[in-house]
């Protein structure tokens, strides 16, 4: 960082009412001399930008690649530089005081002071990030994978000041042209106003669209892909198959991989040791009707024309944007229920769930209330001792979509045999419902509901799901949420109040010297969301094994086994491998 004690040389002299916009400019300075400017920094930025940088290493819920860390220090610092240098801004202008040029002897403490801070910062980060790894059985971070995070932190610093000191350009030169007809001051006022204006326009309705506009694009197109693991369905058991009402063609990708994919008879029977059926799975993609509603009825339809409703259990399957269903959740049921069930589902978004979450939460709502509508609808017409057991399931935004069809704990009780939900986002109303009514004494990230009666929660089903030795008759209801997801933690709420989570002892794979900082732990759960690197199962958004003992206690399979569980959770883990 080269550093200047020129008044005129740093971002001092550019910030709003530096000088009157309207007075004449003074002779150009030289080339050379403008060139150095373009990489000099204020003494206020650099301080707070160090102090964001330092506060980037800070633990969060997941590990980070030394690339990505990079990317957000690099990120965090630019936004402190931009706040120290209005913060000296404001500072001037409040106390009516003048630019004045930076002391070289605070510059001196700066270098030395500053370069301590970042280190010592850096090896604090690399400890945290050790402890997270160590918690959840990860690998150990490559040496050159740490070594990168400097060298992407200060190109991304130094790339986003420069887009700032080109808005202070395009903002000096707007306040130039409107001083020609308005006062100095209204000039500088009216500029700052349209390229803020102007540059979050552009940024929402330009970028933000034009991202999610080509991301669905992208998606459309490889929604007329197939996966080479799905095979056409021979069996009317299969929407898309033979005397189906959807078309194979119809289903989008992830509905031919749904339906083209899955355990046979003859493996759930080999898995079970007695004779098994072909599980039925039906499903309408976007191309197979032209709305929710219509792609609802048409599921069902076919689930009907399937016989799906003959069987013993029958599943109503929430899906995430693109209308992903988790291969291991499904095979989990199927081979938990002897093949003896039907599974239906619909796709409501191209967009993967990131952007789905963004601007598709809607379309979740209306997708999961119409599916289990019509499910229940046909369900509930048909004699109380031919109806099979009715379950809904749904991972992540499909969690959501299958959440919005019911009112409460009693809804839920009342309308199914069971529910299985897992990674709920913190936008799920019914979850944050619950979440907030716990039982006094049960910690956040595996609350207690009334005892336990119809609701319960698990970090790992595979271990006894509190309130232990309480009883859970009647239909149950299991969401699965580790303690390090941050899909299912990140809440606006993070911005100014601590969670109970983080003021209760953490949950397992969670290091303990994981503190709550205003702001700051919401920008790192919010950087945790785009988790780059794929956690093992059983920690943060990464559910998998966790499918076959959640289904166990749900559905209560009868002489059920834990030889049975490891056997299944070697097959539902090689599907998701």
């Amino acid at each position: 960082m080269t550093v200047s004690t020129d008044r005129n040389a740093d971002d001092r002299s550019g910030a709003p009412g530096a000088a009157p916009v309207g007075a004449e400019p003074g002779p150009p300075a030289p080339p050379d001399r403008e060139r150095r400017r373009r990489f000099r920094y204020t003494l206020p930025g650099a301080w707070v930008a160090v102090v964001f940088v330092c506060l980037s290493f800070t633990p969060s819920l997941v590990p980070r690649p030394g690339a990505f860390m990079g990317v957000v220090c690099g990120i965090n610092g630019a936004i402190g530089y931009g706040l120290g240098v209005l913060g000296a801004w404001v500072w001037r202008e409040v106390a009516d005081r003048p630019v004045r040029p930076t002391r070289r002897r605070s510059w001196r403490i700066f270098a030395a002071a500053g370069p301590v801070l970042l280190v010592a910062g850096y090896l604090l980060g690399q400890r945290w990030q050790g402890q997270i790894r160590d918690l959840m059985g990860a690998p150990a971070e490559p040496l050159a994978s740490r070594l990168l995070a400097p060298v992407v932190a200060a190109l991304v610093f130094a790339g986003l000041v420069a887009v700032g000191r080109l808005l202070r350009r395009g903002y000096r030169w707007t306040a130039r042209q409107l001083s020609r007809w308005i006062g100095a001051r209204a000039a500088r006022v009216v500029g700052w106003a349209l390229v803020v204006v102007l540059t979050v326009g552009l940024v929402s309705g330009v970028l933000l669209d034009g991202v999610l506009g080509l991301t669905d694009r992208i998606f459309a197109v490889r929604d007329t892909t197939t996966n080479e693991q799905a095979v056409p369905p021979t069996t009317g058991a299969r929407s898309g198959g033979p005397g189906s009402l959807v078309a194979w063609d119809t289903l989008g990708y992830q509905g031919r991989t749904f339906i083209g994919t899955g355990p046979t008879a003859a493996e759930i029977g080999a898995f079970t040791g007695a004779p098994a059926k072909e599980p039925i799975r039906t499903y309408a993609g976007i191309a197979s009707a032209g709305t929710a509603e219509e792609r609802a009825e048409l599921a069902v339809a076919d689930l009907t024309r399937a016989g799906g409703f003959d069987r013993a259990a029958l599943l109503v399957t929430g899906t995430t944007g693109t209308g992903w269903v988790d291969p291991a959740a499904i095979a989990a049921f199927e081979y938990e229920t002897g093949g003896d069930s039907a599974a239906v589902a619909i796709q409501y978004s191209y967009l993967p769930s990131w952007a789905s979450f963004l601007v598709d939460q809607d379309r979740a709502r209306e997708a999961g209330r119409a599916l289990f509508d019509a499910v229940y609808r046909t369900w509930s017409e048909l004699p109380a001792d031919r109806r099979p057991a009715l379950y809904a399931f749904g991972l992540s935004l499909g969690s959501f979509a299958m959440e919005t069809a019911f009112s409460g704990e009693a809804d839920m009780a009342n309308r199914t045999s069971g529910i299985l939900l897992a990674g709920p986002p913190s936008s799920n109303a019914l979850h944050r419902e619950f979440t907030d009514r716990r039982d006094p004494g049960s910690p956040e990230v595996q609350p207690v509901l009334r005892d336990g009666r119809t609701v319960r929660f698990a970090n790992d089903p595979g271990v006894a799901i509190p309130p232990e030795g309480a009883p859970w008759t009647g239909s149950r209801v299991l969401y699965l949420q580790h303690a390090s997801d941050p899909v299912t933690w990140l809440n606006p709420d993070l911005i100014l109040h601590r969670p109970d989570w983080l003021a209760e002892p953490p949950g397992p794979d969670v290091t303990d010297e994981m503190v709550w900082i205003p702001f700051v732990t919401f920008w790192q759960v919010a950087a945790d969301m785009l988790e780059p690197v794929d956690t093992p199962p059983g920690h943060g958004h990464t559910y998998t094994l966790e499918f076959v003992d959640g289904w166990a206690a749900v559905l209560q399979p009868p002489g059920w086994t834990t030889d049975q569980a490891d056997r299944l959770k070697e097959i539902v883990g090689a599907l998701s491998g």
